[in-house]
C-alpha cells in the first residue's frame, strides 16, 4: 500500500469511523444494561448467561446503528487509488446512495454479517469480562486490581476477535468490491463463509486475525475497565444522593 498508495492510505476511511465511534459505544453500553435486566431470567443477580445474552443483544443493536458507516468505510478503503485522489466520504456516501439506495444493496449492504459479526463479539466479550470478574478475587491493592481487570479485558477482547473473524470476512467480502464486476459472487452471510472455506480453505475465514487481535485486545480492555470505573462511580454517587 505504501509502495503504490502513499503513506496516506493507511488512513483511508478514516473518517466513517470517527463519525461512528461515540454513538456506537453509547448505544453498545447502554443497550447492554437495558438488555442485561431482561435476560434476568427471575434471578436476583446477573448470571453469565445473563452477560452473555445481553452483549448479543447489545452488539446487534450496535450494528444496525454502525453498518451504513461500515459500507461507506469499506467502499473507500477498497479504492486503490492514492489517498489524495479518493473521493471524500460524502460523495461515496451520495454515489452508494444514488446507485444502490438504502437498502440491502446500498447502505445497509451485509447488514446481516455486520450483526453476526458484532453480536458474538459482544456476547463473548461481555460475556467472558463479567463472569469471570466475578470469579477470580478482587485484590485490595488498586494497582493490582486495576491489572486484574485489563487482563480479563484484554482476554475479553482476544476471544470475541478469535470467535467473530469468519463473520468479519464475510463482511468485508459482501461490502467490498466483487471479483467479477457486475456479478454477485458474495452475498448471503453464511453463503459468503461456505464459499470462502471451500475455495480458500479454513485459514481464508481467520485472514486479518493479527491487526484484529492487536486492535481489540488493548483496546477491548480500556474500554471495559473505564467503563466498569465510571459505571462503578456513577452508581455509588447516586446510591449516597438517594439514601
Amino acid at each position: 500500500m505504501y509502495k503504490y498508495e502513499g503513506l496516506t492510505s493507511f488512513w483511508k476511511g478514516i473518517l466513517p469511523p470517527i463519525l461512528a465511534e461515540t454513538p456506537k459505544r453509547a448505544v453498545k453500553f447502554a443497550t447492554f444494561e437495558q438488555y442485561k435486566r431482561f435476560f434476568m431470567f427471575g434471578s436476583s443477580t446477573p448470571t453469565p448467561l445473563t452477560f452473555s445474552l445481553a452483549g448479543l443483544g447489545a452488539g446487534i443493536t450496535e450494528a444496525i446503528l454502525v453498518n451504513p458507516f461500515e459500507v461507506v468505510k469499506v467502499t473507500l478503503q477498497s479504492n486503490k487509488s492514492l489517498a489524495t485522489q479518493v473521493p471524500s466520504t460524502w460523495s461515496v456516501t451520495r454515489q452508494i446512495v444514488r446507485e444502490n439506495g438504502l437498502g440491502s444493496k446500498g447502505l445497509n449492504k451485509g447488514l446481516t454479517a455486520t450483526m453476526a459479526r458484532n453480536g458474538i463479539f459482544n456476547m463473548v466479550y461481555f460475556g467472558f469480562y463479567h463472569s469471570v470478574k466475578g470469579y477470580i478475587p478482587e485484590y485490595e491493592d488498586p494497582l493490582l486490581e486495576f491489572s486484574r481487570k485489563i487482563a480479563i479485558g484484554f482476554t475479553s477482547g482476544v476471544l470475541g476477535s478469535c470467535v467473530n473473524i469468519p463473520f468479519d470476512v464475510a463482511k468485508s467480502r459482501i461490502q467490498g468490491p466483487q471479483p467479477i464486476p457486475g456479478t454477485v459472487k458474495y452475498n448471503s452471510t453464511l453463503g459468503t463463509i461456505t464459499l470462502v472455506y471451500r475455495e480458500e480453505g479454513f485459514r481464508a475465514l481467520y485472514k486479518g486475525l493479527l491487526p484484529k487481535v492487536l486492535r481489540l485486545g488493548p483496546g477491548g480492555a480500556i474500554m471495559l475497565v473505564v467503563y466498569d470505573y465510571v459505571y462503578n462511580f456513577l452508581e455509588n454517587k447516586f446510591q449516597d444522593k438517594t439514601q
